[in-house]
Parts: C-alpha cells; sequence; structure tokens
C-alpha cells in the first residue's frame, strides 16, 4: 500500500475509545484516511493511513515513539440489523441492568443470594409476559376466538390466510390452536436463534490469561465478563418455560379428558421444573476463565434433559391437538388458561423483593449515598414489568383491531365480530392516560427545577460571558437534569403503582366494570395509545433494519443498556463488555511489551467506562506501563450512584490508585461529570497537577468583540486545550525519566 500507515507497537500509544453512538474512527483519529491494524469491521483497532507518505509535526505518527490508535466497537450494537428486533427486547435488558443495581453488603449476603433468585424468576415471568402475549393475540384471539363457528375470522371479509381454519375446523378448536401455536413457538425460535448467535460470538470470547488474581472487588473479578456456560444454562431454561407455556395453552382447554389432563400436567410440569432451576444459586454462578465448577455439573445436567424434554412435549402436545382433543361443553368466550397463578406470583415477588431490597439498603454502609438511597434495583425491575405489560397489551390490542373490534366480556352479546380481552387487559390499559399525566407533571417539576438552576447561575456567568450569561446558565442548567434521574424515575414508577393497585382493587371486588363512563373512556384511550405506540415500534425497527445511521441512533440505547453481561435474563440484547473487554486486554498487551512502552487510554463517555473496567482487569505489569484519561465520564453521576457496588466504594479509587488518571468534565455535559472532586470555576484558580478532575469551561470564553462560540456539550473534548494539557501531564514525567 502507497502512503504511511504506522503499525508499530513500540514507544506511547493513544488509544482512543468512543462512547455511545459508535463514533467512526475518522472522527476519533481526527483524520480522514483511518486505516484496520487488528481486529474485524465489528470491533477493530485503527490508525492513520497518510496519502503522501510519513508526516511531520508533533501529532504524527512515528515508528516506534509515538502513535494514535482507535478502538470502535460501535459495530456490536449498532453494526447488525438483528438491532431492529432488539427494540421488542428492552424489558430484558431492564431486568440485566436491575441485578447490577442491587446493593451488596458484606453483612447480608445470604438475604443477597435469596433477592438475586428472586430476580432470575421474575426475570423468567417477563418471558412468560412476551410468550404469553403472543399467545394470546393468536392462539385465543384468532385460534379459539375468531376462527370459531360463526365468528369474525369466517366472515367474506376476513384474511384468507386465517378463513380457512374456520371453513375447515370451525368446530374443532384444538385443531385451531395446534396451528396459531406455530406463532408463539416460531417467535421464541426467533429469540432462541438470536440470543445462541450472540453468545457464540460474544460471551465465548476467551480473556487472555494475564491479570489479577483473587480481586476483592466485585468490577475487578475476570468471572464477571465470562458468561459461557451460565448464560447457555439460563437460554436452556427460558426457552423450556416458553415452550411448557405455548404447549399449556393448547392443552389446558382440553383438560377434563384423560388426554388432555396428560398433556397439561406434562407442559405445566415443565414450566415448574424451569422454575424451580431457575432459583438454584449454581445455575447462574460464573466462575473464571479456565476455572472448574463443579457444583454446576448436575445443573448442566439437569438443563440438558430440560431442552430435550420441552420441545418433545409441546411435539406431542402439538400432534394430539392436531389429531383432536375433546372438549366437552360449550367453549367459553376467551381461552382457559393460568394467569391467575401467574400474576399472584408476580406481585408476591414485588412485595419481596420491595421488602428486600430495601434491607440490603439498610445495611449497606456504602461511602456516597446511593441513587434512590439504593433502591434503583427495584424501581428498575418494575420498569422492565411495566414496558413488557405494555408491550405485550399492544400486540393483544392491535390483533383484536386488525380481525375484529376488542371488547370486554361485559359486553358479550351479541358476538358479531367481537374479540374479547379480558377485564384486567383493559383496566392495565386504563392507566395509560394517568401514566401520561404523570409524565406531563415529572416534566412540569424538571422545567421548573430548571429556572430556578438558571436563575442562581446567570449572576454567576455574566462576569466571564456578558450578556451571553442567561444562554449559558439556561444550557448548564438544562445539563444538570441528569442529576435528577432517580427522582424521575421514582415519581414515575410512583405513579403507575398508585394507579396500578387501584385498579387492581376495583378489578378484583367487581366495584366498575371497564366499559362506559370515564373508566371506559380511560380504557378506550390507553388501547388507542398503546396499539399506536407498538405500530410505531414496528415501523421504527422496519426503517431501523435497512438504515445504518438509524442504527446508529438506536444503538445509543443499546450502548447504556448492555454494558452489564446477561446475568438473569438470556434473551436479552448481548453485553459487548465480554468481547470489548479481552480484545482491550489483548492490545493493551501488546501495546505495552517492553517496559519503555506506555499506553494513554483516552475514552469517552461510555468508553470511559470501558477503560477503567479495562485497569482493572490489567496485571500488575501492565498497570505500570498505562495511563488513563477519561473526558465525558459518568462514572460518578450515573454509574456509581446506579451500581454503588460495582463502581461506588473502593473501585474507583483503586483505579486512581493503579494507574495516573486525569478526567476532563464539563457543567454543559448532561451525561459527563467530575469522578472525585468536582472544582468550583468561580472561586480562585490555582493550578493543582494532583487532582484526577480538571473542569473545561463550555463554551469558551469568548475574547472582547468575539462572538459566544457553539456549546459542545457532550462531544469532541479532544479538541479543548486542557486535552493536549492532560496528554502531556500524563506523559511528561516518562519524558522526563
Amino acid at each position: 500500500m502507497d502512503g504511511f500507515l504506522d503499525t508499530t507497537s513500540r514507544g506511547l500509544t493513544e488509544l482512543r475509545v468512543h462512547g455511545v453512538s459508535g463514533t467512526p474512527p475518522d472522527q476519533m483519529l481526527n483524520h480522514p484516511h483511518p486505516r484496520l491494524v487488528s481486529g474485524d469491521s465489528t470491533t477493530g483497532f485503527y490508525r492513520r493511513w497518510w496519502p503522501a507518505g510519513p508526516p511531520a509535526g508533533e501529532q504524527a505518527d512515528v515508528p516506534g515513539v509515538r502513535h494514535r490508535e482507535a478502538y470502535a466497537w460501535g459495530g456490536l450494537t449498532s453494526g447488525g440489523r438483528t438491532i431492529a428486533l432488539w427494540l421488542l427486547l428492552l424489558p430484558f435488558s431492564l431486568a440485566n441492568l436491575a441485578y447490577f443495581m442491587l446493593p451488596r453488603p458484606a453483612r447480608g449476603r445470604r438475604l443477597r443470594h435469596v433477592v438475586e433468585a428472586a430476580q432470575r424468576l421474575f426475570a423468567l415471568l417477563l418471558t412468560g409476559t412476551l410468550v404469553h402475549a403472543v399467545i394470546g393475540s393468536s392462539v385465543d384471539l384468532v385460534g379459539w376466538q375468531c376462527t370459531a363457528a360463526g365468528r369474525a375470522c369466517t366472515y367474506d371479509t376476513a384474511p384468507v390466510w386465517v378463513r380457512w381454519m374456520g371453513e375447515l375446523w370451525g368446530s374443532e378448536p384444538s385443531r385451531r390452536l395446534a396451528v396459531t401455536a406455530l406463532v408463539p413457538l416460531a417467535v421464541v425460535a426467533l429469540l432462541w436463534l438470536i440470543a445462541r448467535r450472540t453468545w457464540n460470538r460474544d460471551e465465548r470470547t476467551g480473556m487472555p490469561p494475564d491479570g489479577p488474581q483473587e480481586a476483592a472487588l466485585p468490577l475487578a473479578r475476570r468471572r464477571l465478563w465470562h458468561g459461557d456456560v451460565p448464560v447457555w444454562r439460563l437460554r436452556a431454561v427460558h426457552v423450556a418455560y416458553a415452550l411448557g407455556a405455548i404447549g399449556l395453552a393448547v392443552a389446558a382447554p382440553f383438560a377434563g379428558a384423560a388426554a388432555g389432563l396428560a398433556l397439561t400436567v406434562a407442559n405445566g410440569a415443565v414450566q415448574v421444573v424451569a422454575a424451580v432451576l431457575v432459583l438454584l444459586p449454581g445455575l447462574a454462578r460464573r466462575v473464571d476463565p479456565g476455572g472448574d465448577d463443579p457444583g454446576g455439573l448436575p445443573l448442566t445436567a439437569a438443563c440438558r434433559v430440560l431442552e430435550v424434554a420441552a420441545p418433545a412435549v409441546l411435539a406431542v402436545t402439538l400432534a394430539a391437538a392436531m389429531a383432536g382433543l375433546p372438549l366437552g361443553g360449550t367453549p367459553p368466550l376467551q381461552l382457559p388458561g393460568v394467569a391467575g397463578v401467574r400474576f399472584v406470583l408476580l406481585v408476591a415477588l414485588v412485595v419481596f423483593l420491595l421488602v428486600a431490597t430495601w434491607v440490603l439498603a439498610r445495611l449497606s454502609a456504602p461511602e456516597e449515598r446511593p441513587a434512590m438511597r439504593g433502591m434503583a434495583s427495584w424501581f428498575t425491575l418494575m420498569v422492565a414489568a411495566g414496558s413488557a405489560n405494555a408491550l405485550a397489551l399492544g400486540v393483544m390490542f392491535w390483533t383484536a383491531s386488525f380481525f375484529g373490534v376488542p371488547e370486554s366480556p361485559a359486553r358479550a352479546q351479541p358476538v358479531g365480530r367481537r374479540l374479547f380481552l379480558g377485564d384486567a387487559v383493559w383496566w392495565t390499559a386504563a392507566l395509560v392516560p394517568v401514566l401520561v399525566l404523570g409524565v406531563i407533571c415529572v416534566a412540569a417539576v424538571l422545567w421548573r427545577i430548571r429556572g430556578t438552576v438558571a436563575e442562581e447561575l446567570t449572576p454567576k456567568l455574566t462576569p466571564y460571558y456578558g450578556d451571553d450569561g442567561d444562554d449559558v446558565a439556561g444550557k448548564w442548567a438544562l445539563a444538570s437534569l441528569t442529576d435528577r434521574a432517580g427522582l424521575v424515575l421514582g415519581l414515575l414508577v410512583g405513579v403507575v403503582l398508585a394507579g396500578f393497585a387501584t385498579v387492581t382493587v376495583i378489578y378484583q371486588l367487581g366495584l366498575v366494570h371497564p366499559v362506559g363512563g370515564t373508566a371506559g373512556l380511560f380504557a378506550t384511550m390507553g388501547s388507542w395509545a398503546i396499539t399506536a405506540t407498538l405500530v410505531g415500534l414496528v415501523l421504527l425497527g422496519r426503517r431501523t433494519y435497512s438504515d445504518p445511521a438509524l442504527r446508529r441512533t438506536i444503538g445509543i440505547l443499546w450502548d447504556v443498556a448492555t454494558f452489564w453481561p446477561r446475568a438473569i435474563h438470556p434473551l436479552a440484547p448481548p453485553c459487548y463488555t465480554e468481547r470489548v473487554l479481552p480484545e482491550l486486554v489483548a492490545r493493551v498487551g501488546v501495546l505495552s511489551r517492553d517496559e519503555r512502552d506506555r499506553v494513554v487510554l483516552s475514552g469517552h463517555s461510555q468508553g470511559s467506562v470501558i477503560a477503567a473496567a479495562l485497569v482493572l482487569q490489567l496485571g500488575p505489569g501492565a498497570r505500570g506501563r498505562v495511563r488513563l484519561l477519561t473526558h465525558g465520564s459518568p462514572l460518578r453521576r450515573l454509574y456509581a450512584a446506579f451500581f454503588p457496588a460495582y463502581f461506588g466504594g473502593p473501585s474507583l479509587p483503586a483505579v486512581r490508585e493503579a494507574v495516573p488518571w486525569v478526567n476532563l468534565y464539563r457543567l454543559s455535559d448532561p451525561i459527563g461529570g467530575p469522578v472525585f472532586a468536582p472544582a468550583d470555576p468561580f472561586g480562585p484558580r490555582a493550578a493543582q497537577p494532583g487532582p484526577v478532575d480538571v473542569f473545561c469551561w463550555d463554551p469558551p470564553q469568548p475574547e472582547p468583540g468575539e462572538p459566544l462560540a457553539e456549546l459542545r456539550w457532550h462531544s469532541d473534548y479532544w479538541f479543548d486545550p486542557p486535552y493536549g494539557q492532560a496528554m502531556a501531564r500524563l506523559t511528561e514525567r516518562d519524558a522526563q525519566g
């Protein structure tokens, strides 16, 4: 290749790691001609290619002396087209986040293990929520109701691809259920396929052997990023539970006959075994790479048996249903099921997790107060459950609207084109307008907080920015609202739970039906809003599939949500860190083989989180040759606050002790902030090279007569003068030595 490309590994390497949205290598390197020097298009290391030959200047690459390198990992979260499907898996990702938010006090170890088991069971029920939504839409609304003799799907206006079932088997419901059960089966198969493919790609990446031994800090333990066998076990259990739910929906209506009862018991047993296995602590226990897991061998065997038994039982169930199962009696309006058992179990778990998490939070004695007083884990689980139920309702309401008219069983006559959804579904839909009102109220509170903060900042900023001080104050105040994330989460969950408790009491006591009056209006509004949201997600996913730019934008969500491993929900989008960290550890090892080599890890935003975790994964020898430069970092603002067991307490000080560290931050940045001690930009300035945190003015203070520059908010830290100063500060000691 003509031109100049430095591929040497000796000397000083500035290794840049990007943050959210998958910043392209040319922008990271500030160079128009990046070239891949290691890795591939999904995750790769890039350097600058100079078409005119070896360059000159202080910033140029010099073989064996200095190099600038960029690590691009955005292909893991925004490169593949399957990201379009990930939008429907957000509840699963939130469940995994909740696990890592859980307090881990030393005195509450046994209680924490029980809570973790309850969280795994809760995650299993989330899988059931999604599968039951598809079952309710296809098996119940279409197979049981719509294609029955004289119902909506037997009319001439019905789509021919469903009408044939009513014409052929209008009075034989078991055959209709067997055919429509193929829809949730295909969904489960797709989830299994995606989860397995990403598991092979990411979780099975091997960590280089050299590293810290017997690490005390959770973030430093290599087994945290080694989810090979545990994720496989969890996936086998979740898929078996889902298959059992499908078989149970097909067999339960015919439990009055011997064959139907036997199939119902068999499918129920699959679900019970899956629920028991998921409660066992060894099922999801992670071990060090190459370490032994003797206690997990029986569990692995049990999962293998379940992995074979679940599809076998389902296959027998579908075959028996196709052969014809006797119903006995008049078929009810809706498909009989066991949703009540799942609801009671879910409510019991919610209450237990609330109390137990509160106890763990009280037993904890962190150096700094975590977000939401240590209760963020429980609130995040509630958001996961709420979003899962919203998606489930959207699927059912859309199906009922497409094939007929959604209706409450309270209006059972005349049947006609009506497709019936239980009163519980309608009451849940009635909560949507309440949630919208809650969002509006929270937005008003936040806007008022912003105004108050801006009023306080304006007189302080006026001496620096003159007449533009109020404008800058407003933008800094807007960025400060991130610190109210816990308040927003708590208020919204509180509104929903209060509404949920109210409608549950009304529903259980039968005080009011969700038809007519204000309740009916709210339920109707909610049903249309949920349906519109689902349609919007489908359209967005369809566009995302073919639009790389939109995939990058949507990928921002997964850059944050999938940093953490699939610890309790194996069907969530994959954890990119389980591939990124081993690759970075290996690359740092290549770039720092010699005692005189130095690597400056420059992490922006989410890249700073990766870099901090990376430092704790390095062995003592490599740490001595590494420097850390973070900018726009959410380490303290978000990660230490919401994940105190991993980034709070002694974790960040351990990073500071391991390597020289400089952190750049701005008050206009809505994501990044100081890691240790925030500076007072309005106080006396003293040049102190010791502290980690360095404040950056944004926008820069204009010279007299110059216009105010645009704010950079969260981006382009490497163009700020403090970035070059930080690089010099981190490397000048080595140069002098």
